[in-house]
């Protein structure tokens, strides 16, 4: 019913930059939060980043000051801007939605696919 396509992940170099893209496609009717999780090899899945359909943002402490969520609205997307990263960074990015689909009454989360992101020291 959503589909959530991420891109822009890939290999870089510790002090680098990388801009992470989600596209939420399907019978939407309209998406609440919005976010980006990561996930480690032999570790949990955490939340990075979240931004409501108002524009108001919530960070992990780890990325506050680094990293930068936005979204456009009226193209269903979010971004997520990664400066100076830090080998620590590297996991697997995971785009989340909270979205009302047509014909339901209620929303639910959908998740892409991830994103690899590779942060070398």
């Amino acid at each position: 019913q959503v589909q959530l396509v991420e891109s822009g992940g890939g290999l870089v170099q510790a002090g680098g930059s990388l801009r992470l893209s989600c596209a939420a496609s399907g019978s939407i009717f309209s998406i609440n939060t919005m976010g980006w999780y990561r996930q480690a090899p032999g570790n949990e899945r955490e939340l990075v980043a979240a931004i409501s359909s108002g524009g108001s943002t919530k960070y992990a402490d780890f990325v506050k000051g680094r990293f930068t969520i936005s979204r456009d609205n009226a193209k269903n997307t979010v971004y997520l801007q990664m400066n100076s990263l830090k080998p620590e960074d590297t996991a697997v990015y995971y785009c989340n939605a909270y979205a009302l689909v047509y014909g339901s009454n209620t929303y639910s989360g959908y998740w892409g696919q991830g994103t690899q992101v590779t942060v070398s020291s």
